[in-house]
């Protein structure tokens, strides 16, 4: 069986809590059992195993830079469905917040993402099955364990995808610097599922054709467009702000 490494304090912390399937947590010596534990109590009832390894060992087995002196190796994310995540929606007695990132590259990005999704409540990010970034280790570290609560299904198209969100009653708005109209002074309330582009070509064109409408984000400096996971989460809070105090 193949595993996905997830590393750091909050990313393992939240696996533990969220009660994803671990198969094991490793720990570096010489930080002391009061450093890891909250950690080593949850994976007692858990019933998951831990082994302290030194320093250099910990660092062989590490994916990232920033394993903060913990890895745990977990069963791979399940991916959910597109009427999955409508259905989290209508159980919580909402519309739908979903959020499609159109082949994004970062792991990094997609982490950010994922983070304010959370913090905002979205119910569900779409992203490609190829030519984009997947969840890993860089992706859960990023989101500090959001990756467990916001639900992620993968497509093979996004123009299909977008068409059917429409058919089970989504708006589909895309966030682009040439757009007309300002994302603040957009109707943002109702279902509603936004597409955020790649870092370097934004949203393709075929995707941005079938976008019900555009916004943009107001820039003042010399550059013209913020990193993805910014913009996204200018986009994000604004929607949040709309739903709370209309």
């Amino acid at each position: 069986m193949t595993y996905d490494t997830i590393e750091g304090r909050n990313p393992v912390l939240e696996a533990l809590r969220a009660e994803r399937p671990i198969n094991k947590i490793f720990l570096a010596k010489g930080g002391g059992e009061h450093t890891w534990q909250e950690i080593i109590n949850l994976a007692k009832v858990r019933n998951v195993p831990i082994q302290w390894l030194a320093k250099q060992q910990l660092e062989e087995k590490a994916l990232t830079k920033a394993h903060q002196g913990i890895i745990a190796l977990a069963s791979p994310i399940n991916y959910v469905s597109i009427e999955e995540i409508i259905a989290n929606a209508k159980q919580k007695g909402e519309d739908p917040f979903i959020v499609i990132l159109d082949h994004l590259e970062d792991p990094h990005n997609l982490g950010a993402i994922l983070r304010t999704a959370d913090a905002v409540g979205v119910h569900g990010v779409i992203i490609p099955s190829r030519r984009g970034v997947s969840v890993n280790s860089t992706v859960a570290k990023t989101s500090a364990g959001a990756v467990e609560y916001v639900p992620v299904a993968k497509v093979t198209n996004l123009v299909k995808c977008i068409e059917s969100l429409k058919e089970l009653g989504c708006w589909v708005v895309g966030l682009e610097a040439d757009a007309e109209k300002m994302f603040s002074t957009a109707n943002l309330y109702g279902p509603l599922a936004v597409v955020i582009g790649s870092e370097g070509k934004g949203i393709s064109r075929l995707v941005k054709e079938n976008c019900d409408f555009t916004v943009k984000i107001p820039m003042k400096g010399q550059l013209n467009s913020l990193n993805a996971s910014a913009a996204a989460a200018v986009m994000f809070y604004e929607i949040f702000r709309q739903r709370k105090y209309k």
